[in-house]
């Protein structure tokens, strides 16, 4: 009969059971079983907690941290302490405090909020202002130190005076422009005076009498706000931290209407979930809902930023780029200091003059190892005003001419030697010229390959044009199998010393084709183009769609975008007197919409100005996308005001995501699926 160990174990324990008793005699072969049955238990033993997996330490806390005490306590009234310590039943830390924790009525010296142990210890440097309620804000940022527990939102405040005020408001801050959410702008109320109004220049004055910061939806709330008692709304990037608009890099919003903070009982439906994807139940939960709750501060940039030379780039020696950090309406001047007078150089500005190169057509200039110049141009002062000014720039080039030359000669050099491997190999391989003897000018067209009955192409040519022989260009059509000229013009872009527009007239589903001959154009550097051939094919009208939008109510003089999956803008057109933007040949996608009522009527986007009260043109999006497939006309209509401000931006194309809730680790959950595992195992 076959005995497992197990079984063995038990007879053995009890026949020491029956020896230790005295019911049998212990002869020299029971003490050996001994000694055999003890060794064997014990490894046994030692094999069985092997089995069970390594201790693990128990249980992971999942309690949030909680307030045990405050000095002095929360909600006290009549106090001048500037020194608060806030006790916890546990370590804690602080996540992000320099972007989370925010003092109300914000501090000119900045307050010191640390932890320390199972305290946080709040020191104000600011002189207390009389009956005013203080509000500490820290949002999310309190969480346990060992494992990471958030303790949800928490705010301590306290009072000089008799009160506390207890009202809270909330909204949100966009950009302007694309009503993009905007993270971790101030957001500040300042209350109506006896007179009851709200001095234009205050922002400019002096701090807001109540603050917060909006988060990664930007989404804000304000508390500690009076009863009773009227308040503006501003927003404020602020670069130098004085909480006042100071310089125009500053983003700014504000808000003309004047609100109180009023409260409700209400009730929302919470949900009470299982794991991630089951829910328990839905149950209501009451609460005080403050108001107003949707408060939409539009931020914007001012026209007009501080401008000033940034940087100088050089990478080869016939041309030069100068950055500035903003617009001018008047290019710098140039005065040679290595060489006579402006140079002689062909000038690229872009639109605004914030971005100029300068291409050098003097050999003589171009291949000095270095150029000096004093360049004088518009720059911003202190008083934020644009004066000239001038400066010492010295330009060596990355690449010298020595090197150039060394590395075409390399590339001459590299050629001929794959050349005449390749005559090794076939005698009979006709000559070719090698490319790197001589640089020829290139061609770039955009769009090409398929383009669309209202498109024109432009071509950019890789250095300034001196000149084109018009006889030695040509465009033609096909037809058929043959090539037939047809009419078409061909118009420097204004403003550009290298790009030139090709206007036709495109047929639906025909081919066209624009020839260069060799030496046709001839570049401002000496080079000249070898043939070049740009296809073009416009497609089958069945290939297209048509979008009409009609706003309701019709109004005219609003410009209408059509916009790709990216946020950024395919057509423009703008709404006639009846309302109606019209977009024609548009290829099978979804498009999104976006509009700004053109106040100013120049057809573009106007920013605002503060001193002047001037708010921007107001920005809308249709908050769903428009599909839109071949051969339909689709007509939409769309009422502006239907959606709020903040739901109308569609999800997809917002950049600016919201902040990730801070949970607790569900670890021990875990921890007992692990255990089970074990178990198994064992």
């Amino acid at each position: 009969m076959k005995v497992n160990n197990k079984e063995y174990l038990i007879c053995g324990m009890l026949k020491l059971r029956d020896m230790v008793s005295g019911k049998r005699p212990m002869s020299f072969r029971t003490s050996s079983l001994i000694f055999s049955l003890f060794t064997l238990s014990f490894f046994t033993l030692i094999a069985a907690c092997a089995s069970l997996g390594n201790p693990d330490g128990g249980p992971f806390d999942e309690t949030p941290p909680q307030v045990v005490r405050a000095l002095p306590e929360n909600q006290t009234v009549n106090s001048d302490k500037k020194k608060i310590t806030i006790y916890f039943n546990e370590f804690i830390k602080i996540e992000n405090a320099s972007e989370k924790v925010v003092v109300s009525p914000p501090q000119e010296e900045m307050a010191n909020v640390r932890a320390d142990g199972k305290r946080i210890k709040i020191e104000l440097f600011d002189t207390l202002r009389p009956n005013t309620t203080y509000t500490i804000d820290f949002s999310d940022a309190i969480v346990d130190n060992n494992e990471g527990n958030p303790m949800g939102n928490y705010t301590y405040s306290f009072s000089t005076g008799e009160d506390i005020d207890t009202m809270q408001v909330s909204g949100y801050v966009v950009n302007a422009a694309d009503l993009e959410p905007i993270k971790g702008i101030l957001v500040g109320l300042y209350a109506v005076n006896e007179d009851s109004i709200v001095p234009d220049s205050v922002l400019r004055t002096r701090p807001f009498d109540r603050v917060s910061r909006t988060n990664g939806s930007g989404y804000f709330v304000i508390k500690g706000v009076a009863r009773d008692r009227l308040y503006r709304a501003f927003a404020l990037k602020d670069m130098d931290n004085d909480f006042r608009f100071s310089q125009k890099s500053e983003l700014v919003a504000f808000d003309t209407l004047l609100f109180e903070s009023t409260c409700k009982p209400d009730i929302r439906l919470d949900t009470m979930w299982r794991d991630s994807t089951h829910y328990d139940s839905i149950q209501p939960v009451h609460y005080t809902h403050f108001l107003p709750d949707e408060i939409v501060l539009r931020a914007f940039l001012e026209d007009g930023q501080d401008r000033h030379r940034l940087k100088e780039v050089r990478e080869v020696p016939e041309k030069f780029t100068l950055f500035f950090t903003a617009p001018a309406d008047t290019l710098p001047i140039i005065q040679g200091l290595s060489f006579e007078g402006d140079g002689g150089f062909i000038i690229e500005p872009s639109i605004g003059n914030d971005t100029i190169t300068y291409w050098i057509t003097d050999t003589t200039i171009a291949y000095c190892d270095s150029m000096i110049f004093e360049l004088t141009y518009l720059d911003t002062d202190t008083l934020h005003q644009l004066v000239w000014k001038t400066d010492t720039v010295e330009l060596p080039s990355k690449l010298t001419r020595a090197k150039q030359l060394k590395d075409l000669q390399e590339e001459i050099d590299k050629w001929e030697k794959e050349y005449k491997k390749k005559q090794k190999r076939n005698k009979n391989l006709p000559p070719e010229e090698n490319p790197f003897l001589v640089t020829h000018l290139t061609a770039e067209c955009k769009p090409s390959g398929a383009v669309d009955p209202d498109q024109y192409p432009i071509i950019t040519f890789s250095e300034p044009i001196d000149s084109i022989d018009s006889l030695a260009v040509r465009f033609q059509v096909k037809v058929d199998t043959t090539w037939e000229d047809s009419p078409f013009e061909f118009e420097r872009v204004e403003g550009s010393p290298r790009q030139y527009q090709l206007f036709a007239e495109w047929n639906y589903g025909q081919s066209y084709q624009l020839t260069f001959d060799s030496a046709a154009v001839q570049g401002a550097l000496g080079h000249s183009n070898e043939m070049l051939k740009m296809d073009f094919r416009v497609r089958k009208e069945e290939e297209y769609g048509a979008l009409y939008i009609q706003m309701n109510p019709a109004d005219s003089g609003i410009v209408v975008q059509l916009l790709t999956a990216g946020d950024k803008p395919l057509r423009a057109a703008t709404t006639n007197a009846q309302g109606l933007a019209e977009f024609f040949f548009l290829r099978p996608m979804d498009y999104y919409l976006r509009c700004f009522v053109d106040s100013d009527g120049n057809g573009e986007w106007t920013t605002g100005e503060y001193d002047l009260g001037r708010a921007p043109e107001p920005v809308y999006y249709y908050n769903k996308p428009i599909p839109l497939k071949a051969k339909w006309e689709v007509n939409q209509d769309w009422n502006l005001n239907s959606v709020p401000a903040m739901k109308q931006k569609p999800a997809k194309l917002i950049k600016q995501k919201p902040d990730k809730e801070k949970k607790i680790r569900e670890r021990n959950k875990e921890r007992e699926a692990q255990l089970g595992k074990n178990r198994k195992k064992s």
